[in-house]
Order: C-alpha cells, then structure tokens, then sequence
C-alpha cells in the first residue's frame, strides 16, 4: 500500500459515528420523547378544544351575517338535539352550513353562573339579533375538565358572539 492509499484510507475511517456515539443520541432521544409525550397529549387537547370554539363562532358569526343579508330569520340547530354530535345553520329549509362531530368533547350551557339545559336551537332574526335568550356554551374535554383546557362561548344583547378562556 503506498503512503497516499494509507492516508486516504485513515480519511474514510475518521467519518460517520461510532456505534457507542448512536447508542447515547438513542438513549436521550428516547428520555426527551418520554418528558414531552405527557404534555404533547394536553397540547393536542387544548387545540382541539380552540378549534371546536372557533367553529362555534365562526357559526353563529355566519348565522347573524346571513341573517341581515337574506333578511330572514336564520337556525342554529344542533344535530340529534346535542350541540357536540354537530350542527346545521339553515334559512327556511334551505341548510347553508353545516358542523361534524366534535367527537371526545363535551358541550354544555351556562346562564350566568348556573348550568342549564342546552336550547334546541339558536334563531337569529333579520336584524343580527337573537328571537330568544342564548345561553353561554362550555367547551371542555370531559377528561381534563381544567379551567385552563375550558373555552365558554356567549352571545351578547346585539347577537354578537364572544369566546374566553375559562369557565362562563
């Protein structure tokens, strides 16, 4: 072997990682995994509660819209008669949206600080404003009932739609 091969040789020897090396990055890849994975679960819960409030809202936000523009009284009504199997907005009988399942949360209403029956259905008239009272609607998953995992959903006297963090 000439004393340029030799060299060449130790050069392709010094690249890449010992098997030592592969193992410790294994093991603190897996000890990271094991502190994150609790709190990737409640992250994963979290936004799935804020996306459920979001469709809420961008729902009744819809419903008052379409309300003022057709001049005609628009219906929120919950699939099944329970708001977390979905919902449909519709004028008349013509259906203009529509909500899937918001399957593993739970949905229930508020007026003030007391729980109360969830209505059959939400009216918005042609002025943007509600025909009955609306109770204040709590999204929360049913496993992790936190306050800080909790969204509450309320409409104000003028039919517009609010989200917080927290209980109603």
């Amino acid at each position: 072997m000439s004393k340029s091969n030799a060299g060449s040789m130790q050069y392709l020897r010094g690249k890449g990682f010992t098997l030592a090396e592969l193992l410790v990055v294994i093991a603190i890849v897996g000890i990271l995994t094991a502190v994150a994975l609790p709190f990737f679960g409640s992250f994963v819960a979290g936004q799935r509660i804020k996306s459920a409030s979001f469709d809420m809202m961008a729902t009744l936000t819809l419903a008052r819209s379409e309300a003022t523009k057709r001049n005609t009284n628009i219906t929120i009504t919950p699939t099944g008669g329970i708001w977390q199997n979905g919902w449909t907005v519709a004028a008349s009988a013509t259906t203009l949206s529509a909500q899937n399942a918001l399957n593993g949360l739970t949905i229930d209403c508020w007026s003030g600080t007391v729980a109360t029956a969830c209505p059959a259905s939400i009216t918005y008239t042609n002025n943007g404003r509600l025909l009955a009272a609306s109770p204040s609607f709590r999204i929360f998953n049913a496993t992790a009932t936190t306050t800080a995992s909790t969204r509450c959903i309320s409409v104000d006297l003028s039919g517009r739609p609010g989200s917080k963090r927290g209980d109603c």
